[in-house]
């Protein structure tokens, strides 16, 4: 595939390709990286789309003076259901859309490699991975998690989010992916104290899809058709781990991330992002759990009802 995606920009003139994508960003509260973000996607592209939960801080204005298009509309629960109404309710008039958070952001090398082999890409390839790296306290974190692969550019019509609670990817309705080279960052300019309190945030909806995917609570848990094979990997590590003995598990998962994929080689600050991520927070996930089937057994009804009442989290 490689060598026909060569042959035929080798036949074609590089060309703008800003008619033909179009960037979304899901917003909300997003001013300190709102801006970055906007003026690094218009090295590719004028049709930047913000679709904001109503922010209070300023957000859609400065998207505005930007020049991007915003449009407002009340959080439905998930980023999966934002984006995916955003595809059912805003006219794309562009072949190719690409999702990005307000707080990534595309390396010069990744904006050259679009330029070059977006135009070229042949007919029923629909999807493109790229890989995503995290800079975490300024830092590149090298080893532990990288490289972690997405599908994040596809053609229009052609691809939307699965629905999960956590951990949503893009799939493909039709087609074939292809993988870019060159990576885009994760770089949060918030401090620890928020991305501590973004974990304990999520550890809820975290524990909610494991818990389906133990129990079946939507009747559909399982890996979807469509998804990239990077996704479709990830969902069966998970599915695996949600097997293991609660706690161990956490513990476990650290010790991989930091010992046998590398992480101590990221110093402090490899530390510091695996500890949170790979253990405190995975722990954190099966305190909830914990919680939870102390509550209610193994009875998924009483755990559907518990997850509504406590959490306001509905299946």
């Amino acid at each position: 595939m490689e060598e026909i995606l060569q042959k035929r920009i080798n036949n074609l003139n590089p060309k703008d390709i800003s008619a033909g994508l179009t960037a979304i960003i899901l917003t909300y509260n997003e001013r300190l990286h709102i801006a970055r973000c906007i003026s690094n996607l218009k090295e590719l592209t004028d049709n930047i789309i913000i679709v904001d939960s109503k922010s209070t801080d300023g957000t859609q204005d400065i998207a505005r003076s930007l020049g991007a298009t915003v449009i407002e509309h009340e959080w439905p629960g998930n980023q999966a259901a934002q984006f995916n109404w955003a595809l059912d309710n805003l006219k794309f008039d562009t072949e190719w859309i690409i999702r990005i958070d307000a707080d990534e952001y595309l390396l010069p090398e990744l904006i050259e490699e679009i330029r070059n082999k977006l135009h070229a890409i042949p007919n029923g390839i629909n999807g493109i991975v790229l890989k995503r790296r995290h800079i975490f306290l300024n830092k590149w974190m090298k080893r532990g998690i990288y490289p972690v692969k997405m599908l994040r550019l596809f053609r229009n019509g052609h691809g939307r989010y699965e629905q999960r609670m956590m951990d949503e990817h893009i799939k493909l309705l039709d087609g074939e992916t292809i993988e870019f080279k060159n990576d885009f960052c994760d770089h949060n300019l918030n401090n620890i104290s928020w991305f501590c309190k973004k974990h304990v945030d999520y550890a809820i909806r975290e524990a909610a899809e494991m818990l389906d995917t133990e129990y079946n609570l939507t009747g559909h848990a399982g890996i979807e058709e469509g998804l990239a094979e990077q996704a479709n990997k990830k969902h069966q590590r998970k599915t695996a781990y949600v097997k293991k003995p609660l706690f161990w598990r956490s513990f476990a998962y650290f010790l991989y991330r930091y010992f046998l994929k590398g992480a101590w080689r990221d110093g402090k600050e490899g530390f510091i992002f695996t500890f949170i991520q790979g253990w405190w927070y995975r722990t954190l996930v099966d305190v909830k759990i914990f919680e939870i089937k102390k509550t209610c057994g193994n009875d998924p009804d009483k755990i559907k009802a518990f997850l509504k009442t406590e959490y306001n989290i509905s299946f």
